[in-house]
């Protein structure tokens, strides 16, 4: 089992970046939901737009004719290694733009799976890199607790992603429908916003 498990790590990719750009290449070639679901941890959610369980959602949906593509631009690493944010560019098979941000864990087996993916459209698209801006979290001197603050009025949490104090993912909906979702990594000395993420409200 333990060499079963080295040689999986060994063979899969090494890195949050590494899965992101595996699961892109594997829905041009094997299809968009087939993808999201052979990378997609058991409790993994996304929002289309409203948030859902993955596995229940992608369970019998047929592949679209043409998937999406996207590709990473920046990823934000825990100090441990075992979580990354991702975010970067997509397109979609109607031409129009946007990005997406997914949130990825490691798992016993050395397999990443990603727990949360959502994205929007843009009116200017991202560009494209072969090298995606790498940051991992301050290891030197590790965090005191992410400081659980009250949503402000009119706010609600929509959980929080409480890894090891030193990548943070607080998701929160605001007044109007709209969400938004804030990524936070520790430097050594705070919790610095990494992504600040708005998403707009569903249209009714």
């Amino acid at each position: 089992m333990l060499l079963a498990a080295l040689l999986l790590q060994a063979a899969g990719p090494q890195s949050a970046v590494d899965a992101e750009r595996a699961m892109a290449e594997a829905a041009q070639a094997r299809g968009q939901w087939t993808a999201f679901r052979e990378y997609a941890a058991p409790d993994a959610a996304m929002y289309v737009p409203q948030r859902v369980n993955a596995r229940e959602w992608l369970k019998d949906r047929r592949d679209p004719p043409k998937s999406v593509e996207r590709w990473p631009t920046a990823s934000y690493v825990s100090c441990d290694g075992k979580v990354a944010v991702n975010t970067g560019g997509a397109k979609w098979p109607d031409g129009s733009s946007g990005y997406f941000t997914s949130l990825w864990m490691r798992q016993p087996d050395g397999a990443w799976k990603w727990v949360l993916d959502y994205g929007a459209t843009l009116d200017v698209p991202r560009a494209r890199t072969d090298q995606p801006a790498v940051r991992k979290a301050e290891c030197a001197k590790l965090p005191p607790r992410f400081p659980r603050a009250t949503p402000p009025a009119g706010q609600s949490s929509a959980g929080l992603f409480d890894l090891d104090d030193t990548l943070t993912v607080m998701p929160m909906r605001l007044p109007d429908g709209s969400r938004r979702f804030q990524v936070f990594l520790w430097n050594g000395t705070d919790h610095v916003p990494v992504i600040d993420d708005v998403i707009a409200a569903p249209s009714k």
